[in-house]
């Protein structure tokens, strides 16, 4: 009986760490089943030195946990690197996709406000003289149309006023017509002329007014200086229209034409835009700064816009279509080539040169390298193409050995 008892005891508890020992096996079974199945570990390396390569988990130099090199990841293409997810995150990379579409020609630049020279109105005298008195002293002074600008003593004017008294006096028409046609001619005006015939006395100086309202736009003399008809003795502008003076890149010179629409922005007016057009493009680029001059025009109600004052332009060129574009900022700029860096997915990234094309406000086209559809860095992409470019020098040394 207790011989039944101790066999029967003796089973059960074999069953007992049989069950047991099933229950811890079969886990350890199933993970290293799990692990065969996985991709196979080559080495561990630093996330920000290739060169610092470990055969097992640990810390970097710079205290970074290392991450591993999978099997097969060297096959994935020239240039293509592995980061780990913690460490993405920690960098802020962003990424924006290719797209495919319409792109225009936007032009952004600077330029500045200028007079309308169509209105600009250069005073010289057609003999020599002296300055007598300058009704105007100073440039950026106002004048109105009519207004006395100085008066001019000349011996030539007074002979030729007494010429014409004498003309006068002889009743010869023929004689008269030509002493006042002489007086036309050295630019004396009809009032003048209609004084000294009423008067019957010739005037030691001669009036010289404004043809138009305006300001002074340069001042050329003083009181009292002595002039010839080479001497530009001022200039007078009008304000009621002005030009906007906008310079354009030569390589964007191509792009702009006359009747194009654009808008000008400027700090003396935070928040208003003024749109125009294209009114002039001049034949040739500045020497000095490369660049192409285009003129708008504006009217100047108010006399808000000043001659001088820094404008920012846009210009709107024309459309191009059907063509792979990306941000800006997702270029990486070398000095034969750019280069961006393309997601491949999985915390995969390829260091990938590229063509560029047009570049238009925020967005630059893409000739070459890049399809419609993949994502592009935007941030960080310095230091991940950094990376990609020592792993294809170290595949060069080893291919080498």
């Amino acid at each position: 009986m207790n011989t039944r008892i101790m066999v029967i005891a003796a089973i059960a508890a074999a069953l007992a760490i049989g069950v047991l020992l099933g229950r811890v096996w079969t886990p350890e079974q199933g993970s290293g089943s799990a692990e065969e199945a996985g991709p196979e570990i080559l080495y561990w390396v630093a996330p920000m030195d290739p060169n610092y390569r470990r055969d097992e988990p640990g810390k970097s130099p710079m205290g970074m946990d290392l991450v591993p090199v999978y099997a097969g990841d060297e096959a994935a293409g020239s240039g293509v690197v592995a980061i780990d997810p913690t460490l993405l995150n920690n960098l802020g990379v962003r990424t924006a996709l290719a797209e495919r579409g319409t792109l225009p020609r936007k032009i952004e630049t600077v330029g500045y406000i200028g007079y309308d020279e169509d209105t600009l109105q250069h005073v010289h005298t057609r003999v020599d003289g002296w300055i007598e008195k300058l009704a105007t002293t100073a440039t950026g002074d106002p004048v109105t149309k009519g207004q006395l600008l100085f008066e001019l003593y000349s011996p030539t004017l007074v002979n030729a006023q007494q010429e014409y008294l004498a003309a006068l006096a002889s009743n010869n028409a023929v004689l008269r017509n030509a002493s006042r046609d002489r007086l036309t001619a050295l630019g004396v005006t009809d009032v003048e002329i209609r004084r000294l015939e009423k008067e019957r006395k010739a005037s030691q100086r001669v009036r010289v007014y404004a043809q138009s309202d305006g300001v002074i736009a340069h001042l050329g003399v003083r009181e009292g200086i002595f002039v010839t008809p080479a001497t530009e003795v001022m200039s007078v502008a009008r304000l009621d229209r002005v030009w906007v003076l906008a310079e354009v890149f030569e390589r964007q010179s191509a792009w702009v034409e006359p009747g194009q629409e654009a808008t000008v922005e400027l700090d003396y007016l935070p928040g208003k835009r003024l749109s125009g057009t294209v009114d002039y493009v001049y034949p040739e680029l500045d020497p000095r700064t490369r660049t192409l001059k285009v003129r708008l025009r504006f009217d100047n109600e108010g006399e808000t816009l000043r001659p001088n004052m820094f404008a920012r332009v846009v210009i709107d060129g024309s459309v191009i279509d059907n063509i792979v574009h990306v941000p800006r900022e997702a270029i990486i700029r070398g000095g034969s080539s750019s280069r961006v860096v393309v997601d491949l997915g999985d915390g995969r990234f390829q260091s990938r040169e590229i063509l560029i094309g047009i570049e238009s406000g925020d967005r630059v086209a893409i000739r070459r390298g890049l399809e419609e559809g993949e994502r592009v860095v935007t941030s960080a992409q310095f230091l991940i193409d950094s990376e990609s470019n020592i792993d294809v020098a170290l595949e060069r040394m080893e291919s080498m050995q």
